[in-house]
Formats: C-alpha cells, sequence, structure tokens
C-alpha cells in the first residue's frame, strides 16, 4: 500500500456521517462481467464509458469557449449531495458500490468490505474513508463555467449524475490535491490516465453546456493527444 500524505489542507467534500453513449456490443459483454450489485439492479464496477478521443475532439470543438466567471455567490450547497439513489444509498455509497471490487454493505448501504483501486495514482484502499467520491468538473469550476445561472435542480443533477463520469472514486489525499482546478492546472499523477481524464472532463462539460477557458482547451487538446 502507497504512503499517503495526511499534511494538505482539511477535506472541503461533504460525507455521510460514518459513512457519447457505451456501444450496444460493449454493453452486451459487460452484463456478462458483473460481479456487484445496486440494490436490484446491476453494479458497472466502474464509471460509464466517455466518448472516444474523436468524438472528444469533436465535443471541444462544440464547446463554447470563454474565460471563467466570479466565484462570487458560490456555496457547495447550491449543489446538493449525496442525494437519495434508492435502495438506502446515498450518491457515495453507490459509486463506492460501483467502483469498488468484493463491495459488501450493511443494511444502511455503508461499505462494510471492498476494495477501491483510483485510476488517478495507482492507489488500491481497503477502507471507504481512504477514498472521495471526486466530482471530474469539480462544483466550483462548473460554478465558473456556467452553473452559476442554472436552478438548484441543474446543479443537484450535476453533483450526483451517475449516468455520464462526472463521478469517481478516488484516493482521497489526491483528490484533495485536485481541488477545483480544470486540466491547465491539475492532470491526475497516473499520466496514463490523462487521456481517459480528458475524455470524462470534456463529456461532462459538452453534456451540461458548460465553458471552458483557452488554456483549459489546449491543456485538454494536449491530453487527447495522448490517446
Amino acid at each position: 500500500m502507497p504512503h499517503r500524505r495526511r499534511t494538505l489542507s482539511p477535506r472541503l467534500y461533504a460525507r455521510r456521517p460514518r459513512s457519447a453513449a457505451v456501444a450496444a456490443s460493449a454493453a452486451a459483454v459487460s452484463g456478462l462481467l458483473i460481479a456487484l450489485t445496486l440494490g436490484g439492479g446491476a453494479a458497472q464496477a466502474e464509471p460509464p464509458t466517455p466518448p472516444s478521443a474523436q468524438e472528444a475532439t469533436t465535443m471541444l470543438g462544440e464547446i463554447d469557449e470563454a474565460a471563467e466567471g466570479s466565484m462570487d455567490g458560490y456555496d457547495r450547497d447550491k449543489f446538493p449531495h449525496w442525494i437519495d439513489q434508492g435502495d438506502n444509498c446515498n450518491t457515495r455509497e453507490a459509486v463506492l458500490k460501483r467502483d469498488g471490487e468484493g463491495v459488501e454493505t450493511g443494511n444502511d448501504c455503508y461499505p462494510t468490505k471492498g476494495t477501491w483501486k483510483s485510476p488517478y495514482d495507482g492507489g488500491t484502499w481497503t477502507k471507504p474513508s481512504d477514498v472521495d467520491i471526486d466530482h471530474m468538473v469539480p462544483l466550483a469550476e462548473a460554478w465558473r463555467s456556467g452553473a452559476a445561472d442554472w436552478t438548484q435542480d441543474q446543479r443537484q443533477k450535476l453533483a450526483n449524475d451517475l449516468d455520464i463520469a462526472q463521478l469517481l472514486a478516488v484516493t482521497d489525499n489526491v483528490n484533495q490535491e485536485k481541488g477545483d482546478k480544470d486540466p491547465a492546472q491539475w492532470m491526475p499523477p497516473e499520466s496514463g490516465y490523462h487521456c481517459t481524464y480528458a475524455r470524462m472532463w470534456i463529456w461532462v462539460k459538452h453534456e451540461y453546456k458548460l465553458t471552458a477557458d483557452g488554456a483549459e482547451k489546449d491543456a485538454l487538446k494536449k491530453a487527447l493527444g495522448t490517446c
């Protein structure tokens, strides 16, 4: 198990106490690999598959370029999370079940057993408390990119979206290092993940019609070049 630093700033990510579409053929194959269940439904064991590099390049060109807006009025509470996802699970717990291996839970859906491998740094953890659920596009970044003008319901949807690759289980300290930075300021330590990270980031911004500044677009183009 890698050594984790504990000298970073206090965590800002809310937690429960104690606590682009995929091709049809790929979906059929994934159905044979189901190892976990989320309530009565099947878990994916990984986030939704992002668009290909070619598709992401097209999407990136369709994202409006604009300077980041102000943080005036921003509050994480304006992006309500983690909401109920059914079967007594909130969004955080649903992602822990989806992204982990061998996950077992109590009646409250909080994991009592499991293993989580962070794609950002390759770290492997067996305690849910060592894992954060990262918002691919951080909530503050979304605010600066257009979400300041959204309704509360729209912001809640982004903060809890399980249908696209907006939520990932990752090493807690690495998530803290990312903070609210965009790809021009931060990319995962695992360089082999930059292609996937860029495709996911672009997918979220395109889906929610968020803007991107020039430096951000340049960093995303560079990451797509590694695909």
